[in-house]
């Protein structure tokens, strides 16, 4: 089996040049980098600083640089509607530009409240659903671009592995385009699941921006239950998100092109950063034989 990319330690994101670039970021805002926590490693690099109350993301991959100005700006719209989502740092012009990355820095929120529940995943999409449309452009829904992307992007990926991930890619392109949605289009988070919500004490505020588009809402609505067949997240949360949205996808004829898309693009977010995070291999082997297999029953468990 041949690879795309020669094998050598060491990837573009590595552990030491990471915490060089938190160390760069931080010094020119005047914050202290020392101590801070890395707590997700996929698609972004995202850091909890021990001594501010700051979050800060490193776009981990080149081919999704193009999102951080976007994010920005759904940012600030959605701070100008009082919708309950993660705020930017004050008076920092955003995205940063540190050497070769883009970073964006927030501030941080205290993960204290109660437990989190499909209901308020349904009450929240709500509000953002129903939101009137931006003044800025936003990218028409193209789930399959960032994909893609990834494989263009990929540290190392097997030939085979890649000449299946792009088959499947061709294969579901043509299915979406057949979709014929039954909601209104409009603003869609892209990645509503409960992890992109955080309890605060205040109640649920809603986070990470990368995949916000204009589409068909039923893919925002597509992400729990997918989380529960794969994940095994409780399957009460998704009934409880559909009592609150008032509209079951999982019912809808076109559900299953819209899991099959979800899955493919859950199984290549680390492709770009697989010699950097070597420890999420065994997972992306276990996600790529059972698509190869079409198994729809296998759990799995989140990259690390």
């Amino acid at each position: 089996m041949t690879t795309t990319a020669a094998a050598r330690p060491g990837g573009r994101f590595t552990a030491g040049k990471l915490h060089a670039v938190l160390e760069d970021v931080c010094s020119g805002l005047g914050l202290d980098h020392r101590g801070a926590r890395l707590i997700k490693f996929t698609s972004n690099a995202v850091f909890h600083l021990a001594h501010d109350p700051v979050v800060v993301r490193i776009v981990g991959s080149v081919g999704l640089r193009h999102r951080a100005s976007k994010v920005v700006d759904v940012a600030r719209w959605l701070e100008e509607h009082d919708v309950p989502a993660v705020r930017l740092l004050p008076g920092v012009r955003q995205p940063v530009v540190a050497g070769d990355h883009l970073v964006t820095v927030w501030s941080a929120v205290p993960a204290t409240g109660r437990a989190l529940t499909g209901r308020d995943l349904g009450r929240v999409l709500r509000r953002l659903h129903e939101l009137p449309a931006p003044t800025f452009a936003l990218p028409r829904w193209a789930p399959l671009d960032d994909v893609r992307r990834r494989l263009a992007d990929a540290e190392e990926l097997a030939d085979d592995d890649r000449a299946f991930l792009e088959e499947r890619c061709a294969d579901l392109a043509v299915r979406l385009a057949s979709l014929r949605p039954v909601l209104p289009t409009g603003v869609l988070h892209g990645d509503a699941h409960l992890g992109n919500l955080i309890p605060s004490p205040r109640g649920p505020v809603l986070c990470d921006f990368d995949s916000v588009s204009l589409g068909p809402r039923e893919w925002d609505l597509t992400v729990l239950p997918v989380g529960v067949a794969r994940f095994g997240h409780a399957a009460h949360l998704n009934r409880q998100l559909v009592r609150s949205y008032r509209f079951d996808v999982t019912r809808w004829d076109g559900f299953g092109v819209l899991r099959a898309v979800r899955e493919l693009k859950l199984t290549t977010a680390v492709l770009p950063i697989l010699r950097s995070n070597p420890v999420v291999r065994s997972e992306l082997r276990r996600r790529l034989d059972a698509l190869r297999r079409g198994d729809t029953r296998s759990r799995w468990t989140p990259y690390r």
